[in-house]
Order: structure tokens, then C-alpha cells, then sequence
């Protein structure tokens, strides 16, 4: 799928030197079709790398995707420029009277905090109720996943004893789940975080299926019934050297972290880390596009709130 993006946007050149289709503002004008219209709201902090993951994955597909990047206003980021967020960025304001097919939530490095003292929270409620009545399909991650199970449905995080931090393995426990269509019987999916859910709490919500699990990481992958929702505790966006990053990072700041699980090859952080989930990542985003996006929304996009 040519993704369709700011023309300076960082990720055009990364993702072009990749030899991944991207189709810039200029050449999708040429072109008579209606794109998929996917909202990505980026709560990390690290915007022009997560930005770029998931531009990555949302162009592994044949249609046309045109995405529309959007940010807190009631937070202020330290790790972005300003002009670039004036640049490629609007607020919830600016789009709450626009409909999408598709919705990523991405994760943020609030853990420590209650949901209700995060500066943003209201803002974000704000925006997930919207999510109900203007988007089609929300993809929740990480900590947007604890975050909308506890908005939507009550499902309070529960503090880990230590951070699962490293590349786990896990299984699909609904084999036939269109969303894992194509899956091998395991695949792997980096994890970065210090909270998780209740399994039991998921499985008492009504209409909610576990898709995937692991033994390690607990409950990884779950939907309602119509995959209006989906969320995700784990980050199958993540590149080779994330966690490489958020290691070295933490190491640097003399925090208590110890070396990611199944990551470098013989647990030597002198080795160059292992990719062991990019296809599955890969299939994953394809299946949502596909099944759960482009085969399921009302092609007059307004039509969604009927639904």
C-alpha cells in the first residue's frame, strides 16, 4: 500500500531509501481514488521514530493510505521541535469533525503515573470517546492499550515487580481470528513496560476476545467482537535498535534495567540485535488494514457513526 505522506516529512527519505512505496502529497493528487484515512495519534516522545515505524508498516499493503498525524495540546514535548510539530502535526481540534477508517493510539512513557494524573488524560478521554462515533477501527498500543481498557472498560493496570523488557514469545489462542490470518503457530513481539492487565478482568468484559498470549508477557492481543477496538500490550512497530536505545538510555541514567530477553544474540550487547518480529509485524498491520479497515468501513466515511 503507497502510504501518503508530508512530502519533508522525516520518514519520506527513511522509508524511500527502503525501498518502501511511499507516495507523496504531490503524486497522490494525480491519482482518483479515495485513500484510507488513518489517524495516528503519537503520545511517544521519540515522534520522528515512531512516526516512521509505523509509516513503515501501514505502506506494506496495495491501497492507497493518506495519514494524518496528530498530538497532545495540552502536553508539551521536549524531544521535538516545534516547527517540525507545526509542520507535519495537528491538534484534536483541528480534526474532531473529520471521520477515519482507521486509528493508531500509540503507547507513552507514563506508567509511574494514574491514569487521572497524566497531564494529557482528559484530553485523551476526549479523544477515545470521539474515536467511538468518528473512527471505524482504533488500534490501541502499549500503554494506549491500558489506557482505553481502563476508559472504556474499568480494567485498571497492575504494577510488575520487574520491567518485562525484551522479545517474547507468543501464541495465538483463537486461531481462526482474521486478524492473525497467515500467523505461524509462534511469533515474537518486543515488549517495553512496567504495568499489566488482568487476564481474568478481559475475560469477564463483554464481547472482548483474547486473540494471543504468552507465558512471559502475559495477555498480548485482544478485540471486541466487531474489531472496532483492538489493543495490543506489546510493540510489534518497534525497529531493530528500540530497545537498543531504551537500554543504553537507561544504563546511561543509572536505572535499574537489565539487558532485554531474547534480543542480542548470546545476551552480548556488543552483537548487533536480532530481528525476529518484523514479518508478523508486518502481517499484523496488513490484516487490520485489510479486514478490519478497508473491507469493513462505509466507503462514504461520514457513514461510520451510523454504525
Amino acid at each position: 500500500m503507497p502510504i501518503k505522506i508530508p512530502n519533508e516529512l522525516p520518514a519520506t527519505k527513511i522509508l524511500t531509501d527502503e525501498n518502501i512505496f511511499v507516495m507523496t502529497e504531490t503524486r497522490a493528487m494525480t491519482q482518483d481514488i479515495r485513500p484510507l484515512q488513518i489517524l495516528l495519534l503519537n503520545l511517544m516522545p521519540t515522534k520522528i521514530d515512531t512516526e516512521t515505524q509505523f509509516s513503515r508498516l501501514l505502506g506494506n499493503t496495495p491501497l492507497q493510505v493518506e495519514l494524518t498525524l496528530i498530538h497532545t495540546e495540552s502536553h508539551k514535548s521536549k524531544n521535538i521541535s516545534d516547527d517540525h510539530l507545526l509542520s507535519f502535526y495537528r491538534v484534536f481540534n483541528d480534526i474532531k469533525e473529520k471521520y477515519f477508517d482507521g486509528m493508531i493510539i500509540t503507547g507513552a512513557p507514563v506508567e509511574h503515573l494514574d491514569f487521572e494524573e497524566v497531564e494529557y488524560w482528559d484530553e485523551l478521554c476526549k479523544i477515545m470517546e470521539w474515536s467511538k462515533t468518528h473512527v471505524y477501527s482504533t488500534f490501541h498500543i502499549c500503554w494506549g492499550a491500558q489506557a482505553a481498557l481502563y476508559y472504556h472498560y474499568k480494567v485498571n493496570k497492575i504494577k510488575l515487580d520487574t520491567k518485562l523488557f525484551g522479545v517474547f514469545k507468543h501464541k495465538a489462542e483463537y486461531k481462526k481470528a482474521i486478524l492473525l490470518r497467515g500467523f505461524d503457530d509462534v511469533f515474537y513481539i518486543p515488549h517495553s513496560r512496567h504495568t499489566t492487565v488482568s487476564r481474568n478482568e478481559i475475560e469477564n468484559i463483554p464481547g472482548m476476545k483474547i486473540l494471543a498470549s504468552s507465558t512471559e508477557a502475559g495477555v498480548v492481543l485482544m478485540m471486541t467482537e466487531n474489531g472496532r477496538q483492538i489493543f495490543i500490550t506489546g510493540h510489534p512497530e518497534y525497529d531493530q535498535y528500540t530497545l537498543d536505545k531504551e537500554y543504553r538510555r537507561d544504563l546511561m541514567a543509572g536505572k535499574p534495567i537489565t539487558c532485554p530477553k531474547n534480543y542480542y544474540p548470546h545476551d552480548d550487547i556488543a552483537n548487533p540485535p536480532l530481528v525476529s518480529w518484523r514479518a508478523h509485524a508486518n502481517l499484523l498491520y496488513s490484516n487490520w488494514l485489510n479486514y478490519f479497515v478497508y473491507q469493513s468501513t462505509p466507503y462514504e466515511i461520514d457513514k461510520i457513526s451510523d454504525d
